[in-house]
């Protein structure tokens, strides 16, 4: 499943293309993906001009100027093409024509116009056209926390979401209500770096180390910003290439082998935590 910086890689993608561009020759090839498409979903988007390309934790969201949202998830698979040139895809090859591809339109703006594709090989993927104003207190958004590169995320409010928590910090991280975007690669880099260890309860970490956890997570995900994702099958990035953070990952998918922490005898451990695996060093994350 593709995390926050490989969505947020594509929308930078999107952006210079789509905002202010006028939707025209709307396509979709099949009734649904994941779920239904909404009802009349190629005239609804037909003529529509999208002023702005903004993402929600691991949601694409294009107010347009009809007065609704295009909303996208990729799910696993799912990729944007400008004119055949990759924008995002994950797990596995996934066509950019035939019965892969499921919606299709020209983004015209001045004398330019560019074909958007939407390929889905596995069709885990969904769009929806939510009201601009209901966006907030729409059901896949409202009960969302804070993103984790914006102002609401601070040491003040995980110390306040795990007040009394005695599930393990791993998993609470990876709550979506908690933060929102916070995927399990990045999680685990995260605590990683923060030196604390995945099975700790939640409520049980001190202040001063959610300071440094905080300060982490930020750190991480802004790394694989700029290094366009992570590739671990076949994502790729606006202009056809992989992403490349993967080679900076300090523990995950890395078990059995040695810790990268200076000074550390440690060897990188995997266990599975609510059905996701967890990768770190025992030796320096402690409770």
């Amino acid at each position: 499943m593709p995390e926050l910086p490989e969505v947020e890689t594509v929308r930078r993608g999107l952006e210079p293309v789509l905002t202010g561009a006028r939707l025209t020759r709307v396509r979709q090839n099949r009734p649904d993906l994941r779920f239904p498409f909404p009802d009349r979903f190629p005239e609804r988007l037909e003529g529509a001009v999208v002023e702005g390309i903004d993402r929600r934790a691991k949601y694409l969201l294009m107010p347009l100027s009809t007065g609704e949202t295009w909303v996208s998830h990729l799910g696993m698979t799912g990729r944007f093409t400008l004119d055949g040139t990759q924008l995002g895809e994950f797990e596995q090859a996934a066509p950019i024509v035939g019965k892969h591809e499921h919606v299709s339109l020209s983004a015209i703006r001045g004398a330019t116009s560019t074909r958007v594709g939407f390929a889905d090989a596995r069709r885990f993927g969904f769009m929806g056209l939510i009201p601009t104003g209901a966006v907030e207190t729409h059901p896949w958004f409202a009960a969302l926390g804070p993103e984790p590169l914006g102002n609401g995320f601070s040491a003040a409010h995980l110390a306040e979401a795990f007040a009394g928590r005695k599930q393990n910090i791993k998993v609470s991280l990876l709550d979506q209500r908690t933060v929102a975007g916070l995927g399990n690669i990045y999680v685990c880099e995260a605590l990683y770096r923060a030196r604390i260890s995945p099975l700790t309860p939640a409520g049980r970490v001190s202040k001063p180390r959610l300071e440094s956890l905080a300060a982490v997570v930020r750190d991480v995900l802004n790394e694989a910003i700029l290094a366009g994702g992570s590739t671990l099958k076949d994502f790729a990035n606006t202009d056809g290439g992989q992403g490349y953070f993967q080679h900076r990952f300090d523990v995950y998918g890395r078990e059995g082998e040695a810790c990268r922490g200076e000074g550390c005898t440690g060897v990188v451990k995997r266990i599975v935590q609510s059905g996701r695996s967890t990768f770190w060093c025992p030796v320096c994350q402690k409770w």
